[in-house]
C-alpha cells in the first residue's frame, strides 16, 4: 500500500509559483467553503496543492492555527476530496499529475461548529457526525458503543478493516466548543476534558490512521488536549507552508488580476494586506477580498463579521492601554502556548488575528516576536470597537479622528482643541484609578490615540528616545506634531496649574529631544503641550510652539 509520506521532500516557493494569468471573468467563491462546490461552479481558485503536497510528503500528523475565515475549512475540504481521490475536481492544478489516484483513502471528517457550549452537547454533536459516517460506509455491523471516543476506535479500526486503506482523520474547528464559552471557565474546561478523551482516540488509534491535520483558531498548548494532539507537527509558524491559507500579492495580481480594475491597488494593500507567519510574504484574508471584489468598497468586512467582545472586555479589565498592543515584542513562547486560565492578551489578539508577527528577533537563547496590527482594517476597526466598548460613543471616537487630522494638517489648533473637547464632553472615566494622576493621563492619552488610529495618519505612540519617551507623534501633510499630555488635579488655582502643565508639557519635549530625530526631515515641526482635568473630565487647554 502506498504512503506518501515515504517520497523525498520537496519545497516550493508560493512567490515563483508559474500562476497563469486569468483571463477570463469567473464566479467570486464568497461564502464557499467547499472545494467540490468551488470547483463545479468554476469559481476562481488560488492553486494551494503545490503547498498541500509538500505537506503531505513530508509527514503525516499536522495542526494549522488561523483567524477566523481564512480559509482553514476550504483546506480541509480540499485535502478530503483529494484523498478520497477525486479526480476530476483537481484537473489543471498543481497536485494533479503528481497524485496516484487509483488509491483512495476512507475519510471520517469532524467539525466542532453549532452550538458546542456543553459537554453534553459536544458529545450530541460528534455521535451525529460519526452516525453519518457510519451511514455513508455501510457500517452495519459495528457493536453497540454510545460514547463517541470509543465509537470513534471503533469506526477508524472498521473502515480500516473493511477498505484496506489506512483512515485519513481531518477535525476543523477543533477548539470552538472551548473558545465559544472561554468567558465562563468552569465551562471552558469542562468543555475542553469532553474533547481530551475524543482526540486521545485518534493518537491511540494510529494503526489504523494514513494523516491528520487539525485545525483551530488557538494554539492551546498540546498539554490542555492531553495526549490526544501531542503527536501532530504543529504548522501554524512553519515558514515554507505559511501560505497554505490565505492570498499572496501574486495571487492577487494573477488569479484575481480582472477583478482589480478600478480599485487602487496601493490602497488594497494598506487596507487589507499584512498577516505573516513567519513566511516571506504578507497575505491578505480571502474574506476581504472576495468581498471587496464583490462589492468594490473598502470596508472593514473581515472586522465586521465577528467582533471581539470578549477581548474588548479582557483588555479593559487588566487596563491595557491599545497603545501597549502596537510595537510589541514578547517572547515567542509567551503567545504560542495557550492555556486555559493562564493566557496572555498578546496570545489571543496573535492567534485570533487582531495582531500579527512583523518580525522575529533571536536574542540569545530566546526567540522574541515583534507584533503589531496587520493592516488597516484592523488597526482602525479594532480601535473603534474598543472606544465604543470603553465610552459607548465609538462613532463619534473615531469621526473626531478625521477631523483632528484634518486641524492639524491646517494648522487650526483652536478647531484642534475644540474637537477634542466635543469629544470628551460626557465620557466617564472607564479605569479604576487610586487617584494617581499618571493613570488620568493614560486614559486621555489612549482616547487620543483610539480617535488617531481609527484613521491611515502616520502615528508614533510611546516613542522612547534617549531621555525619555513621548506620548503621541503625528508626521501629517509634511508637518511634524509632538503631543504631550499632563493632567491638574482640582479646581481651586486652576488657571495657574493650568499654564504650569502646560510650561511642564513643552519643557518635556525639548529637554527630552522628543522631535530631534525629526528636524533632519525638514519639515515644521509643532510641540503641543496639553492639560486636562481630572474634576471636568476633559481638556482645558493646549499650547502651541513651532520650530
Amino acid at each position: 500500500m502506498r504512503h506518501d509520506s515515504c517520497l523525498p521532500t520537496l519545497y516550493y516557493d508560493n512567490r515563483i509559483m508559474s500562476t497563469p494569468l486569468q483571463t477570463e471573468r469567473r464566479l467570486l467563491p464568497t461564502g464557499i467553503q467547499t472545494f467540490r462546490r468551488l470547483r463545479e461552479k468554476g469559481c476562481y481558485y488560488v492553486d494551494k496543492t503545490p503547498l498541500i503536497r509538500q505537506m503531505i510528503e513530508e509527514g503525516d500528523f499536522y495542526f494549522l492555527s488561523r483567524p477566523r475565515r481564512f480559509g482553514k475549512s476550504l483546506l480541509v475540504s480540499t485535502l478530503k476530496e483529494l484523498f478520497e481521490g477525486n479526480e476530476p475536481l483537481f484537473q489543471g492544478l498543481d497536485i494533479h499529475p503528481h497524485w496516484d489516484w487509483s488509491v483512495q483513502y476512507p475519510v471520517v471528517r469532524l467539525t466542532l461548529d453549532g452550538k458546542v457550549s456543553t459537554p453534553e452537547s459536544v458529545e450530541k454533536n460528534v455521535l451525529n457526525q460519526l452516525h453519518d459516517i457510519e451511514l455513508a460506509f455501510d457500517l452495519k455491523s459495528l457493536p453497540p458503543v454510545t460514547d463517541s471516543p470509543n465509537r470513534l476506535r471503533s469506526i477508524l479500526s472498521h473502515l480500516h478493516q473493511k477498505t484496506d486503506r489506512q483512515v485519513v482523520v481531518l477535525v476543523d474547528e477543533y477548539d470552538k466548543p472551548v473558545l465559544d464559552v472561554l468567558e465562563d471557565d468552569e465551562k471552558a474546561r469542562a468543555n475542553r476534558d469532553s474533547l481530551r478523551e475524543i482526540y486521545s482516540i485518534i493518537k491511540s488509534s494510529e494503526d489504523h490512521i494514513r494523516f491528520v491535520f487539525v485545525t483551530g483558531i488557538t494554539m492551546f498548548s498540546k498539554t490542555s488536549f492531553s495526549s490526544g494532539l501531542n503527536n501532530l507537527d504543529d504548522i501554524s509558524l512553519y515558514p515554507p507552508l505559511a501560505s497554505i491559507c490565505g492570498y499572496t500579492d501574486h495571487d492577487l495580481d494573477t488569479v484575481f488580476a480582472l477583478e482589480l480594475e478600478g480599485l487602487d491597488r496601493d490602497k488594497i494593500r494598506t487596507w487589507y494586506n499584512g498577516y505573516n507567519w513567519l513566511g516571506e510574504e504578507k497575505l491578505y484574508n480571502p474574506h476581504d477580498i472576495l468581498h471587496l471584489f464583490k462589492k468594490r468598497e473598502f470596508r472593514a468586512h473581515w472586522f465586521k463579521s465577528g467582533e471581539p467582545g470578549y477581548l474588548y472586555r479582557l483588555l479593559n479589565e487588566n487596563r491595557v492601554s491599545p497603545m501597549q498592543l502596537e510595537n510589541r515584542v514578547v517572547d515567542a513562547d509567551f503567545v504560542t502556548n495557550f492555556e486555559l486560565g493562564d493566557f496572555s492578551h498578546e496570545a489571543l489578539l496573535l492567534q485570533s488575528g487582531y495582531l500579527t508577527i512583523k518580525a522575529k528577533e533571536q536574542k540569545g537563547t530566546r526567540v522574541l516576536y515583534h507584533l503589531d496590527y496587520p493592516n488597516f482594517e484592523v488597526q482602525s476597526s479594532f480601535n473603534a470597537g474598543l472606544a465604543e466598548h470603553l465610552t459607548k460613543r465609538g462613532k463619534e471616537v473615531a469621526a473626531t479622528g478625521e477631523d483632528l487630522i484634518q486641524a492639524l494638517g491646517e494648522n487650526n489648533f483652536l478647531a484642534f482643541k475644540q474637537k477634542i473637547q466635543t469629544m470628551l464632553d460626557g465620557i466617564p472615566y472607564a479605569w479604576p484609578s487610586s487617584g494617581d494622576l499618571s493613570h488620568y493621563e493614560a486614559w486621555y492619552t489612549s482616547l487620543l490615540y483610539m480617535s488617531f488610529r481609527t484613521t491611515p495618519v502616520d502615528l508614533k505612540a510611546e516613542e522612547m528616545t534617549s531621555r525619555g519617551r513621548s506620548d503621541l507623534v503625528i508626521l501629517h501633510q509634511n508637518q511634524v506634531f509632538v503631543l504631550e499630555l499632563k493632567m491638574v488635579k482640582g479646581s481651586k488655582n486652576i488657571e495657574r496649574k493650568v499654564k504650569e502643565g502646560l510650561d511642564e508639557a513643552i519643557m518635556q519635549i525639548r529637554t527630552k529631544g522628543y522631535a530631534e530625530k525629526y528636524r533632519d526631515l525638514d519639515q515644521p515641526i509643532h510641540l503641543i503641550g496639553m492639560v486636562f482635568g481630572e474634576e471636568k473630565r476633559n481638556l482645558l487647554d493646549i499650547r502651541v510652539e513651532s520650530l
